[in-house]
């Protein structure tokens, strides 16, 4: 009988439960979920959790989830009070729209921001919208530490529905690029080959797909 492989887009886990704390997002997990925060500029690289704090923030405080490109239908309907989040905010969009949420939601409401760069780097064109951007409170997700990239590594083999060996997870960290793009590209090139040559995603494995993908 034959065999067929079929790739399942990975589900991500978004819950609070999900998220690994450490030392290089403690600060913004605590802002996050402090009762007093009600305008935050969320900074980090791809991958560094910033959409998984964002759920977080979300389902705390009952957040309306948009993005820049979602944004300019909702806002019509937005009442003052309301809390928004806009995942991706540096993200090319309607600038009068993002003006007018931060003003809508200035007194009454609450705004969380993420983006993988500083507003200087954005490209704004607006200088009333650049001026509140600035302005606003600033986190910055730092580089993953040891234990931060293990626990990465493991949500997402577990969003891919990988059951991987303990000795796996410590052999990555120790030769892999240290960032969480890195981490998601390996797990996604580690499952597309497990499921190509029929293999089980191991250190053997690991170590043939290390081997082609390093820098020469």
């Amino acid at each position: 009988m034959t065999q067929l492989a079929f790739f399942l887009p990975p589900h991500q886990a978004f819950r609070r439960e999900d998220f690994f704390p450490s030392p290089s997002n403690a600060a913004a997990l605590a802002t996050i979920e402090a009762p007093l925060t009600h305008r935050l500029l969320l900074i980090g690289p791809q991958g560094a959790g910033k959409t998984h704090l964002a759920h977080i923030f979300a389902r705390l405080h009952t957040a309306e989830f948009l993005t820049r490109a979602t944004l300019p239908a909702r806002l019509p309907t937005l009442p003052p009070r309301a809390t928004v989040v806009i995942d991706g905010a540096d993200r090319p969009g309607d600038e009068p729209a993002l003006f007018h949420l931060m003003n809508l939601l200035s007194t009454t409401g609450r705004l969380l921001l993420t983006a993988e760069t500083p507003p200087r780097d954005w490209g704004v064109a607006l200088p009333d919208l650049f001026s509140r951007l600035q302005a606003l409170p600033t986190l910055r997700l730092d580089a993953p530490d040891d234990a931060l990239l293990s626990a990465v590594l493991v949500k997402l083999f577990a969003d891919h529905q990988i059951t991987v060996p303990p000795n796996l997870i410590p052999y990555l960290v120790s030769r892999m690029e240290r960032s969480f793009a890195a981490a998601r590209s390996l797990v996604s090139t580690l499952d597309a080959e497990g499921l190509a040559t029929g293999r089980k995603v191991n250190r053997s494995l690991a170590a043939e797909v290390l081997d082609r993908i390093a820098p020469e």
